[in-house]
């Protein structure tokens, strides 16, 4: 993957919610073009945070966010969809009280042109858009509305796709649905950044990853190498992991 094009280059960031506390204390990340790119670590670590803060969702104190080779560092997200990033966020990803197409045209909101186009590349990625056209969002299971999340960033052929612990609150089948589907959206060619809660199954399909703890870098490497590092299976993995690996 080294040899690809950097699309997303993060150096030194610092974010917080609140003036005067730093959630990231100096985070920095790469992803080059058509990665699947992992961020793993404890609760608390600013995973989210860091997401969000790409995403223009939270102050970025210092630091540089550069993408294509652009500091976006502190745009706001419409702009930064425009510049094609798209977010994922954990919570609230539907409107329950719109139909699955309306919530796809959400999605495509600023280039309402491309309806018929957009429309017929994401329900042939994830067909049950497609069937599930005209059923409201609120009726569908937490996997399906997840992937009318995911199919709502899709819409505007994004270059870069962020996801916010995508597996969180989901049953274990639904979970590795959302796994894979997430590898068959990378397979597409669209580059991907994800926090996952789910540190295991994410280092087993991404490209590369990053663990944070406390605000900051503590491991990067492939996923196979984190996975095969004993002080994060130790101090990350946990036991379930340990025991897996016997």
């Amino acid at each position: 993957m080294s040899s690809r094009q950097d699309v997303l280059v993060v150096e030194d960031l610092v974010a917080g919610y609140v003036p005067g506390v730093d959630i990231l204390r100096g985070c920095s990340l790469s992803v080059s073009e058509g990665e699947l790119v992992g961020i793993i670590g404890p609760n608390g670590a600013g995973k989210s945070t860091f997401i969000k803060a790409l995403f223009g969702l939270v102050p970025v104190r210092a630091g540089s966010v550069h993408l294509e080779g652009e500091d976006v560092a502190g745009l706001e997200a419409h702009d930064l969809v425009s510049r094609g990033v798209a977010y994922v966020p954990q919570t609230n990803s539907v409107f329950p009280s719109l139909t699955v197409e309306e919530n796809l045209r959400m999605g495509l909101y600023q280039q309402r042109h491309r309806w018929t186009e957009r429309f017929d590349q994401v329900t042939t990625m994830l067909p049950l858009l497609g069937d599930r056209r005209r059923t409201r969002a609120g009726l569908l299971s937490g996997g399906e509305r997840q992937m009318v999340a995911v199919g709502r960033a899709l819409m505007t052929e994004p270059r870069i796709l962020l996801l916010d612990e995508p597996s969180a609150g989901l049953s274990p089948i639904n979970q590795s649905e959302s796994f894979n589907r997430t590898l068959e959206i990378n397979a597409q060619g669209v580059t991907i950044v994800m926090v996952e809660q789910n540190a295991q199954r994410c280092l087993e399909i991404v490209h590369r990853a990053y663990v944070l703890d406390q605000g900051r870098n503590a491991h990067t490497g492939t996923g196979a190498e984190l996975l095969g590092d004993p002080r994060v299976v130790d101090l990350y993995l946990g036991s379930l992991s340990r025991a897996s690996r016997r």
